[in-house]
């Protein structure tokens, strides 16, 4: 009788272990919550750890990016770092932690300021904790909080780098930023309108590429644009890409091309014909317009080092009279707080990236 009732009890629990698993297919738990299961009900210090989660909605640096952040991280320690940062309609943001221990995890929040409500933030998206790169194609322009925090009990030196990168390929073969002499608002027509695009200036019959994956929509002789190509990026949510002034066109309507893919020349047709060769680009979306340099231009990734072995210099002593606690790395931003001296202050991160 009593093997039965053993034979019972473990059936219930197996039962109820499938019930969580089948429900997690169903409704996909976020990181958080599976991390919970980790500790019992109630568990002071994770609530401890949840709590300071929430803390760091409404208590966040300001960064510019590229930016870097480095620190020794200690067990009895509940670490955690928020920012608020600018980003634009086509970048992509990069975050990369690097830690000492390989089995170590860490969760990556990124959110975005709603409009006209400075302290509300909406959720974009997350990292699963095992993945130290996390990637966001941006689609709004906007303020967006990240936040980064190490599972409990971590102990490890930690460094990370936030940086930006375009969503597309550069437009011209062989040309960089500096090739870019007209930039978007820019007059045209004595002020009556102003520029919707911006012109990549190159030799005559340099290729112009494909930014991104696609089909051509369009192509033709007309209007101020003179030979042009119309690239569209998607079917339903993608955007139109407009390379305009070509000296001639390389592809025709309805052709599938990956990015890198030649799409015409450089040249100066159209109203274009008084001017040197150069590509006129421009993306449209279904609100129309919209800046297309943060799509195309190009930057560096920075070098992410971890921090010396002397975990001494997570203290720093105030040396002088008094030392004010600002809102970002600058002596341009509000004061939050101020130190005497001979107090001693907890090094929460150290960075070299100065607004």
């Amino acid at each position: 009788m009593r093997s039965k009732f053993i034979l019972l009890l473990l059936s219930i629990v197996l039962f109820l272990s499938s019930c969580t698993k089948i429900k997690d297919i169903f409704i996909k738990p976020t990181p958080r919550e599976v991390y919970s299961r980790e500790f019992p009900d109630n568990d002071p210090t994770f609530a401890k750890w949840e709590s300071e989660f929430n803390k760091s909605i409404n208590d966040s640096l300001k960064i510019n990016l590229p930016y870097s952040e480095t620190v020794h991280l200690f067990p009895e320690e509940m670490y955690i770092y928020s920012y608020n940062t600018e980003l634009k309609i086509g970048e992509v943001i990069n975050i990369e932690v690097g830690l000492d221990s390989i089995n170590a995890r860490i969760f990556i929040d990124l959110y975005r300021q709603e409009e006209d409500t400075a302290n509300s933030y909406e959720f974009v998206e997350r990292n699963e904790p095992e993945d130290r790169h996390f990637e966001y194609a941006v689609e709004e322009s906007g303020v967006y909080k990240i936040i980064i925090q190490p599972v409990i009990s971590l102990q490890s030196r930690f460094s990370m780098i936030a940086y930006i990168m375009p969503s597309y390929l550069f437009p011209v073969a062989g040309k960089t930023n500096s090739a870019i002499q007209s930039f978007w608002g820019a007059p045209r027509d004595g002020g009556s309108r102003s520029h919707e695009g911006i012109d990549i200036f190159a030799a005559r019959g340099t290729p112009v590429v494909a930014t991104t994956d696609g089909w051509v929509s369009s192509t033709g002789d007309r209007g101020l644009g003179g030979k042009q190509v119309w690239l569209r990026s998607g079917l339903l949510s993608g955007k139109s890409l407009y390379y305009a002034h070509l000296d001639s066109v390389a592809v025709s309507m309805l052709m599938q091309v990956n990015a890198g893919d030649t799409l015409g020349f450089v040249g100066n047709t159209g109203n274009a014909r008084t001017t040197s060769p150069h590509l006129h680009f421009g993306i449209y979306t279904g609100s129309g317009a919209v800046d297309p340099l943060p799509f195309v231009y190009m930057r560096e990734k920075p070098q992410m080092t971890l921090p010396d072995e002397d975990a001494s210099k997570n203290t720093v002593v105030v040396s002088s009279a008094t030392a004010n606690l600002r809102l970002s790395a600058s002596t341009n931003t509000k004061i939050i707080g101020e130190a005497q001296s001979g107090d001693t202050l907890q090094l929460l991160g150290s960075t070299d990236s100065i607004i």
